[in-house]
């Protein structure tokens, strides 16, 4: 689809028998957020699967799909395994990001929240796609001034896995120290309550 922006939604990118070894080896997440890869340790089934996002399969099928050529551009990779309450505001992705692309982890999904929508807008309703969450769910779309997206609030576990292919690889460095930097201070004051800081 190309309006209000360009993206793509295949199901089934992943085999039902993968299951079982991918929740093995997925990384321990017990915070919500974001999490580099570079800053996490997973399993060998996993990490096969990042191999395969990042690989020159996928990269040209989606640079064909999006008229751009992927191959030479960095990119970084980012795993979420838990949402929080305040997580899926509208927003529309970092300028230093061309093309994203998620996949999801979850065994099924019956919460109304959680679910991503793709929007004309930058209002929730104003709906073009409504995306659940489910196992081997994968979604592309190409970084734009329009590619609002969000989803209703949900708190719990939510596995995804999302690639950016970017327009340089100094943004990229800037992100993985800022999350250093953010792990470093949460793990300083771990031991106030939720919220305290």
């Amino acid at each position: 689809m190309s309006e209000p922006f360009e993206f793509v939604v295949t199901s089934g990118l992943l085999q039902a028998e993968a299951r079982g070894e991918l929740d093995r080896d997925f990384p321990r997440m017990d915070q919500p957020g974001l999490f580099p890869v570079s800053e996490l340790t997973y399993g060998p089934s996993f990490a096969q699967l990042l191999a395969e996002l990042q690989g020159p399969d996928l990269t040209l099928a989606m640079s064909e799909k999006f008229g751009m050529d992927l191959v030479p551009l960095p990119t970084i990779v980012t795993v979420r395994g838990r949402c929080r309450i305040r997580d899926g505001k509208i927003h529309t992705d970092a300028t230093w990001k061309v093309v994203s692309a998620l996949l999801y982890l979850n065994q099924d999904w019956e919460s109304e929240g959680g679910r991503l929508r793709l929007l004309r807008s930058e209002n929730l309703d104003d709906v073009v796609t409504e995306i659940p969450p489910r196992w081997g769910t994968y979604l592309a779309f190409r970084r734009g001034e329009c590619s609002f997206h969000g989803h209703k609030p949900f708190e719990g576990q939510r596995r995804m896995i999302q690639v950016n292919w970017c327009t340089g690889q100094g943004p990229i460095d800037r992100e993985i120290a800022r999350h250093r930097r953010s792990a470093r201070v949460k793990r300083l004051f771990s031991f106030l309550p939720a919220g305290d800081y």
